[in-house]
């Protein structure tokens, strides 16, 4: 299962609470990336998107363990097209069957989010451009170039997770 979206869309939150239900470990991007600006530091946005790249690398490794060992998992980042190349080896080596989950929410909304949480400060938050989170709270759902069911999830509405359970139980029979 992999849940992408654009940040402050309620990606992290829903994979924990899908991986609690479904009993599955559940590999999220920023944990990695946080453990890496611990050890390694991070001094600009160069320096973040690196780590980023990293911890993408790391995710799929560890998930390509857990496949490998016929364990399902749940992975959690902001997913790019350049990912799905890294993923389709890995998904065919193990013959694991992927499923999609775009998280969204209401744009004022993200950016609420994004502006009143608190991060590890490796991320860098207070140097992004305004004007590059609001495009980023517009972003219409870009699912990855990988066979399986794709969801759209609406984080801000409070029957969406109980309906998205319902479907997903129903794609894992």
């Amino acid at each position: 299962m992999i849940i992408l979206g654009s940040p402050a869309s309620g990606k992290t939150t829903l994979a924990r609470r899908l991986a609690a239900e479904f009993r599955v470990p559940c590999l999220c991007k920023d944990d990695i990336k946080e453990a890496l600006f611990d050890v390694l530091g991070v001094a600009d946005r160069a320096d973040s998107k690196r780590l980023s790249d990293a911890s993408f690398a790391a995710e799929l490794r560890v998930a390509r363990t857990q496949l490998e060992a016929g364990l399902s998992c749940m992975l959690e980042g902001n997913w790019a097209p350049q990912h799905a190349a890294a993923m389709l080896p890995i998904l065919d080596a193990t013959g694991a069957r992927s499923a999609q989950v775009w998280c969204r929410a209401n744009p004022l909304e993200i950016v609420r989010r994004f502006t009143s949480r608190t991060r590890h400060a490796g991320h860098l938050d207070a140097a992004l451009p305004r004007d590059e989170l609001q495009r980023w709270s517009m972003v219409p759902p870009s699912f990855l170039e990988l066979t399986g069911p794709r969801w759209v999830y609406d984080s801000d509405d409070s029957a969406a997770y109980e309906e998205l359970v319902r479907t997903m139980k129903t794609w894992r029979v």
